[in-house]
């Protein structure tokens, strides 16, 4: 009986004690802040109340107070405690969305790409009429799956041989783009301080090798300079900023057909990064994993 009777104070306690909370009136300061109090009452040159936090009678000076906005306040002070906590939530969402559309841009309603401390590669797809978002990861010999944020880069040895063939394990990508016109969102540090975004980033078309379960990128003709020439099939893409930031959207100019591309990344002139970002069009393939899908409606 006597833990029972305890729980039942106890439960009394906080029911009151949340009563009193969103029915405390306020004491609006000049400086913008305000004391929560459950009741006051002018004594001279100070208030004399009882605060709502630590229930306690307290003072504090008279002159402090803006009596305007605190009588406006304890008129209504349930009603004007709710719209002045959503007027301070859409204040302080609006100034994080105007932050984050530089660092993470909406790409489709509801859907937003990564924070661009996290970098990486992303590919804006379309599921059953449903964008989604893909991570690419980077591809090539002997590839680290953990780069999403370091991201690697080689070049050819030529002393090694005056031709190499670039090729990526397995037949197919692990992405799959099931629209004809997939859009490209990289966050890459070129370790550069400006780049021609319309070269620095080229789309090519590669080939699937199923007997060898490879995919072939091309062959480079190694010169004596170690520059390397590419007999790639670059198709027309267009590279730009978004909104100003760091991510870059790379769009093809005009719809792919169905089979394996791949993003590259020239380094220099005729120099290109020999780990690549391959990607697939294929209308009819399965649900790309762990693929990023809209919010709910709220």
């Amino acid at each position: 009986m006597r833990s029972g009777l305890r729980i039942a104070l106890i439960l009394l306690v906080l029911l009151t004690v949340a009563f009193a909370q969103v029915h405390t009136k306020r004491l609006i300061l000049k400086d913008g802040g305000y004391q929560p109090v459950l009741e006051y009452k002018v004594e001279g040159d100070r208030v004399h109340y009882k605060s709502a936090e630590r229930f306690e009678w307290e003072y504090i000076p008279a002159d402090m107070i803006d009596w305007d906005a605190t009588n406006k306040y304890n008129t209504n002070p349930v009603k004007n405690d709710t719209s002045r906590q959503s007027r301070d939530v859409a204040e302080e969402e609006a100034v994080e969305e105007s932050k984050s559309e530089v660092d993470a841009p909406t790409v489709a309603p509801r859907l937003r790409l990564p924070d661009s401390n996290l970098g990486g590669v992303y590919l804006l797809d379309e599921f059953k009429g449903r964008p989604e978002l893909s991570e690419i990861v980077q591809n090539g010999a002997d590839v680290n799956k953990n780069t999403r944020k370091n991201i690697l880069r080689a070049t050819v040895n030529p002393v090694a041989t005056r031709h190499q063939s670039f090729e990526l394990q397995a037949a197919h990508a692990r992405v799959q783009s099931h629209t004809p016109t997939p859009t490209i969102y990289l966050c890459v540090e070129s370790g550069e301080k400006t780049v021609d975004l319309s070269d620095h980033y080229r789309l090519v078309h590669v080939d699937s090798n199923e007997p060898r379960n490879t995919r072939s990128v091309g062959t480079l003709n190694v010169k004596i300079s170690g520059k390397t020439s590419q007999t790639q099939r670059f198709l027309p893409a267009t590279a730009a900023k978004t909104n100003g930031g760091p991510w870059v959207k790379l769009v093809p100019n005009q719809p792919l057909e169905p089979g394996e591309y791949a993003v590259v990344e020239m380094l220099s002139e005729g120099e290109m990064n020999l780990y690549v970002w391959d990607f697939g069009v294929n209308p009819s393939a399965p649900e790309n994993l762990n693929a990023i899908k809209p919010l709910p409606t709220r």
